[in-house]
């Protein structure tokens, strides 16, 4: 059976990425909430707050074992699956990677301590600082990686020479263009997509009704006020990015938008379908929009497809990726800035069971839009694999093993989901949040009688 090397190593990627993104979404997030909670257990003396830290914690330590498991996966993948690239490119983006797992392992050292340092100290803030290096440590594991992927959109830091890389300069490569931009849109993505998916968590155990009602609504509060405050940073770094976009890759904006012809004044496009003839059918259109939002004003000039190569072009069916995208965020903002609102005025019920079903939706909607904003990024750079230099068809091997490869993966991937999901269930259905607070308050009536 004759098959694409090129087709089932892009499909490996794929799957892989799909998979690893959502433990590496919650591995750079659930650690800021983890201090969060506990920092505002400890000033307001509140033994909610601080059981949402134990158990927030808990369950990162399922999430960062498999996202160590997935990140490997990924790094021997760019050798395997990737060689040419490697070859190419392996020397300039050396850097970023070992940094990527320095961090990871100063994030780890911390993590152990604080998970076996609860109630050692006399002093509950000494603990709670011990967090903070678990959040900067997750957070610049997130910068290192992607600045490996910033490069691979703009490179930098190097001269080309016979076909190979010269004089590089690690450093530049990872300060490259795009790095600011895609930087802060991943750690305000992270962060707003933990915060959903917690609020979540705590939307749904109101719905059920199973008890522990001032606990979960404590963690409504912390986790949609983060929400409102990610959903708006995101938006803020979505808007350089687009800019970034309308200057630097236009390409990747055009064929977002569908703009095919470079105009000022461009509408902005949202949904819609193409017919054959490639014409925009049943789209919304916001005129101007495009221009304001490539360039902050509306009677701006935006580049079209035209002044691509066809070959060079990426997918159109990105523009979906990117309205889907788009329209998660603004329900978010939406969202928690009603719940914002209801919580404000008491004769309004921001706990009613529409609020708390949206909530619920949320946690869910705000993963599957970090997974439509990595589609988006990876297939807006096609057909490079590193922009201007190498495209993915030149990129991948030609090994006629790389089908095993694929299934060997895939099996991986099911075992992980299996285990992971399996594991929480058990960490959590048999030690439910009520048993736990039912045990600390008999400690206390226990030290109260004492």
């Amino acid at each position: 059976m004759e098959f694409d090397t090129v087709t089932v190593s892009r499909l490996i990627t794929a799957m892989t990425l799909t998979f690893h993104i959502i433990f590496a979404t919650l591995g750079v997030g659930v650690p800021l909430f983890i201090s969060l909670a506990e920092f505002i257990g400890i000033k307001k003396k509140d033994k909610h707050y601080e059981l949402l830290a134990k158990r927030w914690a808990r369950g990162f330590i399922i999430t960062v074992a498999i996202g160590v498991v997935t990140g490997t996966a990924i790094a021997l993948q760019l050798s395997l699956v990737w060689p040419n690239f490697m070859q190419l490119a392996g020397n300039v983006i050396a850097l970023p990677l070992f940094m990527e797992v320095f961090a990871f392992f100063f994030e780890a050292i911390f993590l152990g301590i604080y998970l076996y340092t609860w109630d050692r100290f006399k002093g509950k803030y000494t603990h709670w600082l011990i967090s903070l290096p678990v959040v900067i440590g997750a957070a610049m594991s997130a910068v290192f990686i992607t600045t490996v992927n910033s490069f691979m959109n703009s490179p930098a830091g190097f001269t080309m020479e016979n076909g190979k890389f010269a004089a590089v300069n690690p450093i530049e490569a990872m300060l490259n263009p795009s790095a600011p931009t895609r930087i802060a849109h991943v750690l305000g993505g992270s962060y707003l997509t933990v915060a959903a998916i917690l609020a979540a968590i705590a939307a749904i155990a109101l719905l059920r009704k199973k008890g522990a009602e001032d606990y979960h609504k404590k963690a409504l509060k912390l986790t949609v006020a983060s929400m409102l405050i990610f959903s708006v940073l995101t938006a803020v770094a979505g808007d350089f990015s687009a800019k970034y976009l309308a200057k630097h890759q236009t390409e990747k904006l055009a064929a977002a938008e569908w703009l095919f012809e470079t105009e000022e004044n461009a509408d902005l496009l949202l949904f819609g379908w193409l017919n054959e003839e490639n014409e925009v059918v049943g789209a919304i259109r916001i005129p101007g929009a495009l221009s304001f939002l490539a360039h902050g004003d509306f009677m701006s000039e935006v580049t079209g497809l035209e002044a691509t190569p066809e070959d060079e072009r990426p997918p159109l069916w990105i523009h979906y990726m990117f309205d889907l995208m788009v329209t998660i965020g603004m329900f978010l903002i939406g969202i928690s800035f009603l719940y914002a609102i209801l919580s404000r005025f008491k004769r309004w019920n921001a706990h009613s069971k529409f609020m708390l079903w949206m909530l619920a939706l949320s946690g869910p909607l705000a993963m599957l839009a970090v997974e439509f904003g990595w589609i988006f990024a990876e297939l807006g750079r096609q057909p490079w694999i590193l922009r201007g230099y190498m495209t993915v068809d030149e990129a991948a091997t030609s090994s006629p093993y790389i089908i095993h490869m694929f299934f060997m993966f895939l099996a991986l991937y099911l075992v992980l989901g299996t285990l992971f999901v399996i594991t929480l269930r058990k960490l959590f259905k048999d030690n439910p949040v009520e048993l736990e607070l039912e045990k600390h308050y008999l400690e206390l009536n226990k030290g109260d009688e004492k």
